[in-house]
């Protein structure tokens, strides 16, 4: 037998042919030919492609990049009865050869599905999360399901097990090292994937199997075809009004709109007017994919440049945090006594303002850890009835038992906002239904930005 040898160097894969001429051709556009040793490199995460065309072709190989094998020891401790949307979405998974995007709703049991699929594939199987919070939550589910040690990387953890839990940032660091340990990879949240530092997480990853789960998979062309290429196309979605009343809460959508006073109106149309003359002068569009990006240039490098961005933050400012608005949510909060309340801000100085104002706890990046488990721990029991928070809480967070969510400000993120009203759906004891309110300063940017968000199913014909 010829001894051509695949093996998995630094993250790559890298074919070694005793006589060159034996190189398949109908690989020509995956491995790049190095003339210098005669090898051809290709990326890890086309391994199963490779093999795949390899054993079609009869050509004579051996195996070295592969360094796991089955588990039968990844059998479910306890029994799982999963929602038919859940068996629907594994079938629809598994018929894609065990790799593909599954789209669930926030609180449909994304991590559930994934326990399912670990234990019908049973290969070692690696779970990426984006937050520390996410990696001991992944951590303890695993733990409760499979009688096999569950090993974290991130958060000041290292150990590598066949059932692995890392974030994002830490596995970029590793992958070079642990790619070709795993037959499952698993991407919680991963509209994250496609970023520019991310990707490599999955690109370096032999795994043939690929499970990407995301509530709100929705992104650009360009972002959706890398997604595509790593992990494989969508296999199921499963909107919100799909499980609505059933597996997650019946909830209403109320956008209220507040007046800016006389001094505020004033002072918002100068700033805008200095901040928009700005935009007109050097053609600068926020509609444009590089919008924001040519508004700081402009800003560091021609005359009147410092003053229009102190006028975009000002009038920004204003529109986010009116005092009717305050004077609405202290309203909003007398008419939910008892109920738990998440109130979402678009900047921490606005968190921590209201925070200040009704004496509520806020959690924002800066809160330390410690402190942030000891708020939750406390919302969840109703010590603390109500939570302010700027983005961190928009994913990755499970909060049972909030029932009202106010967004009190935010971006034009259709994402963030369906984020935000996922937080409220999850199904407790003596909820009845979700209530998100949305409040929206008129005749302000602020209209604009929330028609944008609600650009989802989740909100088309709400009130």
């Amino acid at each position: 037998m010829t001894n051509n040898l695949l093996r998995f160097d630094a993250g790559t894969l890298l074919l070694e042919l005793a006589n060159i001429a034996d190189f398949p051709f109908e690989l020509a556009g995956v491995f790049k030919h190095d003339p210098r040793t005669g090898n051809f490199r290709a990326r890890a995460c086309d391994y199963a492609r490779i093999v795949l065309t390899l054993k079609r072709k009869d050509f004579p190989f051996t195996d070295r990049a592969r360094d796991y094998a089955n588990l039968d020891t990844l059998v479910l401790k306890e029994e799982i009865t999963p929602h038919p949307h859940q068996h629907f979405a594994l079938e629809k998974w598994l018929a894609h050869s065990g790799r593909g995007v599954v789209s669930l709703p926030t609180g449909a049991g994304k991590t559930i599905l994934a326990v399912l699929a670990i234990s019908r594939i049973r290969r070692p199987a690696l779970v990426l999360v984006p937050t520390i919070d996410l990696l001991t939550q992944w951590a303890t589910v695993l733990e409760r399901f499979f009688p096999v040690p569950v090993g974290m990387l991130g958060g000041g953890s290292h150990d590598i097990q066949n059932l692995t839990v890392s974030t994002y940032d830490s596995v970029v660091l590793n992958m070079e090292f642990i790619g070709n340990r795993f037959g499952l990879l698993i991407a919680d949240e991963c509209h994250h994937l496609p970023g520019p530092g991310y990707q490599l997480s999955a690109a370096m990853a032999i795994a043939p199997f690929r499970l990407g789960l995301s509530a709100t998979p929705e992104m650009d062309a360009e972002r959706a075809a890398t997604l595509r290429e790593l992990m494989g196309e969508t296999v199921c979605h499963v909107g919100i009004d799909e499980l609505e009343g059933k597996v997650l809460s019946h909830y209403q959508v109320k956008r209220m709109f507040v007046q800016l006073n006389a001094e505020e109106e004033q002072l918002y149309r100068k700033q805008r007017a200095i901040y928009t003359a700005f935009l007109r002068r050097f053609g600068i569009n926020f509609a444009s994919r590089c919008g924001w990006r040519d508004f700081l240039i402009a800003c560091s490098r021609f005359p009147g440049g410092k003053e229009a961005f102190a006028a975009f933050l000002e009038q920004r400012k204003i529109a986010r945090a009116g005092r009717a608005k305050l004077e609405l949510l202290e309203n909003i909060l007398l008419s939910h006594p008892g109920e738990r309340i998440i109130i979402f801000t678009a900047d921490n100085d606005t968190a921590y303002s209201i925070g200040r104002r009704f004496t509520f706890p806020v959690v924002t990046h800066h809160t330390r850890s410690a402190e942030r488990k000891a708020f939750l721990d406390a919302f969840r029991t109703g010590e603390y009835p109500v939570l302010v928070t700027s983005k961190v809480l928009n994913e990755g967070v499970d909060i049972p038992s909030a029932a009202v969510g106010v967004v009190f400000s935010g971006s034009g993120s259709v994402r963030e906002h369906v984020q935000r009203l996922g937080r409220i759906l999850r199904p407790s004891p003596g909820k009845n239904q979700a209530m998100l309110y949305e409040l929206v300063s008129a005749g302000t940017s602020e209209e604009y930005t929330s028609g944008r968000r609600r650009e989802h199913q989740a909100y088309r014909q709400r009130r």
